[in-house]
C-alpha cells in the first residue's frame, strides 16, 4: 500500500473529524473543476473538514443517449491531474470497468464504484488490486445488510481500505427513499459509511429523457444521516446547477455550500 494512500485513509478515518467528497457531477471543463475545487478547499479548511475533490470523467449510466457523459478517461484524468498538482487535493472519481480502475489509479486517490455496479466482482477485484482506497455505493436494489457480502468480497481479495456509501433505495417509479437505518447497519461491517446527499434526492428518469431531482432536500437528508452516525458525506455542487450538464436538479449551488456545511458540522459535532 503506497504511503500516500495509507496517510489519506488515516485522515479520512480520523475520529471526530468529518470528511467530504464533493465536486461537480461530471468534468464539464477545466475551469469549472478549478473553480469548485478552490471554493471547497477554502471552505473545508476553514471549517476543519477533510476534503476530497470529486468529478467524473465519464457518466456511463445515463437516462438517454442525449445526455452528456463527460470528456472520457484520457482528457478527464488529464484535468484531474492538474487539479491534484496545482491544488494539492486528493481525488475521487467513478470507474465502470476493470481497465478504467487500473488507468484511473495512476491519478486518483479514491476509486468509486457506482451503485449499479456494486456487485460486479471483476470491477471490485480490479479496484482493490490497485492499492487505492475504494468507495462502493450501495445499490438502489440492495438492502443495507446485503452490503456485508460486498465487504466480505473485498476482504477476501485482501482489501482493507474500503468505505461504503448510502445513496437511497428505489421507491416505486422515478423515486428514491433514504432509509437512515442503513447507516448503523452498514457501520456494523467496520467500514466508514458515507451518505450521498445529492444522489439520494434524485428522481430517476423523472424528467422524461433525463433524471430530475429535489436539491432542496439534500441538506435535510444530510443532517439526518449525520445524526444517524454517518462518518462522511458525498455532495455534488456546481456554480449554476440549473445549467449544469449532468445531475443539475439535485446538485447544491456552490455559493450555498459554506452555510450548508456549517449547519451540517453542528449536527456532526453534537452527535459525536
Amino acid at each position: 500500500m503506497p504511503n500516500n494512500t495509507a496517510a489519506l485513509w488515516k485522515s479520512l478515518t480520523k475520529p471526530n473529524r468529518l470528511f467530504l467528497l464533493a465536486g461537480p457531477c461530471v468534468i464539464e471543463n477545466e475551469a469549472l473543476c478549478f473553480k469548485v475545487a478552490a471554493a471547497m478547499q477554502k471552505t473545508c479548511a476553514k471549517l476543519g473538514i477533510t476534503y476530497v475533490f470529486k468529478a467524473s470523467f465519464d457518466k456511463a449510466n445515463r437516462t438517454s443517449d442525449k445526455s452528456f457523459r463527460g470528456p472520457g478517461i484520457d482528457a478527464g484524468l488529464q484535468t484531474l491531474s492538474k487539479v491534484k498538482e496545482k491544488m494539492g487535493l486528493p481525488l475521487v472519481t467513478d470507474i465502470h470497468t476493470a481497465e478504467q480502475a487500473r488507468i484511473a489509479a495512476e491519478v486518483v486517490d479514491v476509486l468509486q464504484i457506482p451503485a449499479f455496479l456494486c456487485r460486479q466482482t471483476d470491477l471490485i477485484e480490479a479496484a482493490v488490486g490497485t492499492g487505492k482506497i475504494v468507495n462502493i455505493k450501495k445499490g438502489q436494489f440492495l438492502a443495507p445488510n446485503d452490503m456485508k457480502n460486498v465487504v466480505n468480497k473485498v476482504r477476501a481479495l485482501g482489501g482493507e481500505y474500503l468505505a461504503l456509501t448510502e445513496r437511497g433505495a428505489s421507491f416505486g417509479y422515478n423515486n428514491l427513499v433514504a432509509d437512515m437505518r442503513s447507516i448503523p447497519i452498514m457501520k456494523q461491517t467496520g467500514c466508514p459509511v458515507v451518505f450521498d446527499a445529492t444522489h439520494s434526492v434524485q428522481l430517476p428518469g423523472g424528467g422524461g429523457d433525463k433524471t430530475a431531482g429535489q436539491r432542496e432536500f439534500a441538506p435535510v437528508l444530510a443532517r439526518s444521516a449525520l445524526a444517524a452516525g454517518a462518518d462522511g458525506l458525498f455532495i455534488e455542487t456546481h456554480p449554476d446547477p440549473d445549467n449544469a450538464m449532468s445531475d443539475g436538479p439535485n446538485m447544491i449551488p456552490l455559493g450555498e455550500m459554506p452555510s450548508v456545511l456549517r449547519g451540517l458540522l453542528k449536527v456532526y459535532e453534537a452527535v459525536r
